[in-house]
């Protein structure tokens, strides 16, 4: 806790953010012990405005429902005691503060960026498992509520606050004006609020604030890190996004990904964020400015890196503080093949350099550098006593873009520096834009691979459909005359699997397609092909096998389904199925007579005893 401040003083402060109503109520019943999810969730039901943004979130993108979530009870179980309770308190706090007094505090970049957090830390999570997502979504939302703390608490102290400070600076000026820190803030009503310990030590973490031994918090700390800058990147503007991949791209590989999969799960995450906003009413076309400041002079240029390269130490020393003195970043060489490895390694945006050196001249330097990929791009002035007219042709001719010449007058060379920044601003704008459009590509490249997938995929078996089966059998077929090999397909059907949604409904009818669904998967070898081809039927293309070995993998999926019962339903009968099989080699059948095949071998085994396998009369 910050010295200098009481906390329970400061919570009689009628301005500090607080639950309120219902949100209280919830808060109050999910820390007693003997509550239930049911009673939590009946007090949510008195607040239709509560229900229905938890009902929206719980049916978003982002939390995935395999299936739409039409009850409260449903959601409230979905998500669990904790997460309704931190969801009720972060709608009551966005009720209340929406605006405020704080005039140097933009209240829609708070909650546009806290939405944008929690979104990212629930992708995070889902991927990368440490807690369960919906809980982290929520810990998002309320991660730097500090800020909105003390803009409300103390809105005139804290805004001058934020007028004074540049970048971390802020943290040290709240200190100093207010006796506490946003960060602290933000841990103190945490914990007031009731949220789990470990959640306050990942927070304090992610903070810089504590160290600790236990990998699953300083992992859910580091996924805090990395939500957070995902949260800038989505409200910085176009310009500024090139500038922050670099470093999301650095910290994707922490997290077990590359650049693929993070173009994938932003484009994700911002489609949910602005799916959601719209949801639950919070702003997400704002954005973040994170420009650097810069000098509003026009005699001033913008800090470049440069590289001086002159065999005169005297010469170096004058030039490298004039230009450090005009905000220049100075780095120099004493030759021209230092100056080569400097540019290699360190890529400077612009170059000085002198004519006669030794071993290497400016001549010979910028030769070098410009039959380089590199090169080609680097801005290089020439600093030269020559005035003769063929002198300048020649250096021209290597490739420089500009000269100064010598005595070298600061003025001039400034004013040449201004004239190159211009071109250095407009290549790098250029890249950036090259940049966008590599990003821009790949996310199109990822969305439509996406919709492929969606359009032959069945959500809930998360096998192939109809569609993609049925196209992939004429595929196989086309294979199978052309290279002149055997083809068989099973097609497979859960036996009495009506009287399982009679008795039980159809949700765990659903669990049980779910369950034979992935013992299929399991059965079935490399080269087999699975689908749903609806209800409670599938088909498994066999490529490259007859109908006797056919048969036998027919066979081994029978016993495997027989054996692996799915478990927590109290069935009316044990879950079997009955397979058909058909297979060619010679004939010329087409994919609909083979599958009449298949079936009519499969409707034989329905009208015996079920829970067999036959082979088609060929």
């Amino acid at each position: 806790m910050s010295a200098g401040i009481n906390f329970q003083e400061l919570k009689a402060n009628i301005q500090l953010p607080t639950p309120s109503g219902i949100a209280l109520a919830i808060m109050s019943l999910s820390q007693q012990e003997d509550s239930t999810i049911q009673q939590v969730a009946s007090l949510v039901m008195s607040d239709p405005a509560l229900s229905g943004r938890i009902l929206s979130i719980v049916n978003s993108a982002a939390f995935g429902a395999r299936r739409a979530v039409a009850t409260v009870q449903d959601a409230a179980m979905m998500l669990g005691m904790q997460a309704v309770s931190n969801f009720a308190l972060s709608f009551s706090l966005l009720d209340s503060h929406k605006q405020g007094k704080c005039s140097g505090f933009d209240y829609a970049i708070y909650w546009s960026q806290s939405l944008a957090m929690a979104v990212a830390i629930a992708a995070i999570t889902s991927r990368e498992r440490t807690v369960p997502s919906e809980e982290a979504f929520t810990l998002g939302l309320l991660a730097d509520v500090g800020r909105l703390a003390l803009a409300s608490v103390w809105p005139e102290g804290y805004s001058e606050c934020l007028q004074q400070a540049k970048g971390e600076k802020l943290l040290q000026l709240e200190q100093a004006r207010l006796s506490i820190n946003h960060q602290a803030m933000s841990l103190m009503l945490l914990a007031d609020w009731g949220l789990p310990p470990p959640f306050i030590e990942a927070i304090k973490l992610s903070f810089g604030k504590e160290k600790t031994d236990i990998a699953r918090i300083s992992r859910f700390s580091r996924q805090l890190k990395f939500a957070h800058q995902i949260a800038r990147y989505c409200l910085a503007g176009t310009a500024f996004q090139s500038e922050l991949q670099a470093d999301l791209e650095k910290e994707a590989c922490h997290h077990a990904m590359d650049k693929t999969a993070l173009i994938n799960m932003l484009s994700e995450i911002n489609q949910q964020w602005h799916a959601l906003g719209k949801e639950i009413n919070i702003k997400t076309d704002v954005r973040l400015s994170l420009q650097a400041t810069k000098d509003e002079s026009s005699s001033q240029v913008q800090g470049l890196d440069l590289l001086l390269v002159d065999d005169d130490p005297m010469m170096i020393a004058r030039l490298s503080k004039q230009l450090t003195t005009a905000g220049h970043r100075v780095a120099s060489c004493r030759d021209g093949e230092s100056a080569l490895s400097h540019v290699i390694e360190h890529k400077p945006s612009l170059l000085i350099t002198d004519w006669h050196m030794q071993p290497m001249d400016g001549i010979t330097l910028c030769k070098a550098l410009r039959a380089t990929e590199l090169g080609k791009k680097l801005y290089i002035i020439m600093l030269t006593a020559a005035e003769t007219e063929d002198d300048l042709v020649e250096a021209f001719s290597v490739g420089i873009d500009d000269y100064v010449t010598k005595p070298v007058s600061s003025r001039v060379l400034l004013s040449r520096l201004r004239a190159g920044t211009r071109i250095v601003q407009l290549q790098q704008e250029i890249e950036r834009e090259q940049h966008d459009v590599q990003r821009y590509t790949a996310e199109l490249i990822a969305t439509n691979q996406r919709l492929e997938s969606i359009a032959h995929t069945d959500m809930l078996t998360d096998l192939p459909n109809r569609r993609y089966g049925l196209e992939r059998l004429e595929q196989e077929l086309e294979e199978t005359k052309r290279f002149q090999r055997p083809l068989s397909i099973l097609m497979l059907d859960l036996d009495y699997f009506k009287a399982i949604n009679d008795t039980l409904g159809h949700d765990a009818g659903d669990q049980v397609l779910i369950h034979v669904a992935k013992l299929l998967k399991r059965a079935i070898r490399a080269i087999d092909i699975p689908c749903r081809l609806g209800g409670e039927e599938f088909m498994v293309i066999a490529t490259n096998t007859e109908g006797a070995t056919a048969m036998l993998l027919a066979e081994r999926i029978r016993r495997v389904i027989e054996k692996y019962q799915p478990t927590g339903l109290d069935l009316p009968a044990p879950v079997t199925v009955s397979i058909g099989v058909a297979g060619m080699r010679d004939q010329q059948l087409s994919s609909k007579e083979l599958m009449v095949q298949a079936d009519n071998a499969l409707y034989r085994v329905k009208q015996g005893r079920r829970n067999g396998v036959q082979l088609a009369r060929g």
